[in-house]
């Protein structure tokens, strides 16, 4: 018995396929590995071209090497359409071939390695059993004396290691308003007058979830879609506040590498008014994450692309950035990828260097674009921003994040070619 893949309307699952049955091949694929040797390399193709009956049809993918073939583990998404992710490897410049079937023979279900639960009104996103990290669609309790406006849902924590090690911090004293991985606007300027979402002491701004879009469960990802309001506190409203920016969050855990979790995060946003709001120049904000306490000056180590440290990494530009710090495995660490398509890229880079906080417990780190320059979004246009996190136990080295980062960058390019209709 394989794996193959039943597409139903909507949601997708990935199943063992019953080798009886009549296939027929609608298309080949080709996917070229362009400048880079790829293992375990992901690989997606847009299936909207194919005229498929989604609701009715059952497919299969095939690899093909001369004369043999084999099925392959492939998963469905439907955001824009149906589009088919796989894994992929083989030596640079190399063209692999696959012929996609549909089928009729019978596919009972398989539990699913990547699966997202319900945790008390929070999403829970495991691998194989394991915590990979939680959603938090509540608010979490606030130390004692802490005043109620540093209350804050729509953020990642905790942030699990494979070995279990929770890697990230929330409302720690020196900064109530920093909860684990999290992604606000420090200076923002909106209907001619300034908001902070980040610094949620100053009274101006917040961003609550509004909805949860999707979640999925599956054998080679999992994970949620959820929406945020960015949310102006003195709004001129009848209710005395406005949403001014809207926010996708889409984040996914890959079943790809069996060293660490590689996880997904794209936000995407748009304007709610028609108004524009104008993320302007400004140290922090972004794309942010507070790490655990355990990390220091003394305990905890980071290394960018351009081979800078927490001594002079600050304001630098990086592709990467590996952060490694003890745990109760030895170490673990968390490395933060950019993406080419982002605004600015590669953006400068916010850490707390050496010192910081008597350099106790100061593990900061902010993808910013817009650290240098303004960014205006206008009305009836989305910006996206996407990263990649791949979290471990033990140490990586340069090579590891950098072929990481050729994955996320420059994935193999895929043509397909339309053999029934």
């Amino acid at each position: 018995m394989v794996k193959s893949l039943i597409i139903a309307f909507i949601t997708c699952c990935l199943f063992q396929l019953n080798s009886f049955g009549q296939d027929t091949e609608i298309a080949k694929i080709t996917v070229n590995t362009g400048e880079f040797d790829r293992k375990n390399s992901l690989v997606g193709a847009d299936l909207n071209g194919l005229n498929l009956d989604i609701a009715n049809t059952s497919l299969i993918l095939y690899a093909l090497e001369g004369k043999n073939e084999s099925k392959v583990d492939a998963q469905l998404e439907m955001k824009a359409g149906p589009k088919i992710w796989w894994k992929t490897q083989g030596k640079a410049g190399k063209k692999v071939h696959y012929s996609l079937r549909t089928t009729n023979a019978p596919i009972p279900v398989a539990p699913p390695a990547i699966k997202v639960i319900n945790d008390h009104g929070n999403l829970v996103v495991t691998s194989h059993g394991k915590n990979v990290l939680q959603y938090n669609l509540k608010e979490a309790p606030l130390p004692d004396g802490v005043s109620s406006i540093y209350n804050r849902a729509g953020y990642i924590h905790p942030l699990w290691s494979p070995k279990g090690e929770v890697l990230t911090r929330i409302q720690p004293p020196d900064h109530y308003h920093h909860v684990g991985i999290w992604n606000p606007w420090t200076h923002t300027e909106y209907k001619g007058k300034t908001i902070d979402f980040w610094n949620l002491i100053e009274g101006q701004g917040t961003i609550k979830p509004s909805a949860v879009i999707s979640t999925t469960s599956n054998d080679l990802f999992g994970g949620f879609r959820v929406l945020h309001d960015h949310i102006d506190l003195n709004g001129k409203t009848p209710d005395g506040f406005e949403v001014a920016l809207k926010e996708e969050w889409n984040v996914k855990v890959w079943n790809i590498d069996p060293d660490g979790w590689v996880i997904d995060f794209t936000s995407t946003m748009n304007c709610a008014t028609d108004s524009a709001l104008t993320i302007t120049e400004y140290r922090y904000q972004g794309f942010g994450f507070r790490a655990t306490a355990k990390w220091n000056d003394e305990t905890a180590t980071l290394l960018t692309s351009e081979g800078k440290s927490k001594g002079d990494g600050n304001a630098t530009r990086a592709r990467w950035c590996d952060i490694n710090g003890v745990s109760d495995f030895g170490t673990s660490g968390v490395l933060f990828i950019t993406n080419p398509s982002n605004y600015n890229y590669p953006e400068p880079i916010r850490i707390w260097p050496v010192g910081t906080n008597n350099g106790k417990e100061n593990v900061f780190f902010n993808f910013n674009p817009a650290m240098d320059r303004d960014w205006v979004l206008k009305p009836g246009n989305d910006y996206q921003l996407k990263y990649r996190i791949f979290v471990y136990d033990g140490k990586i080295d340069a090579e590891k994040a950098e072929k990481l980062w050729q994955d996320f960058a420059h994935p193999p390019t895929v043509s397909i070619e339309v053999t029934q209709n």
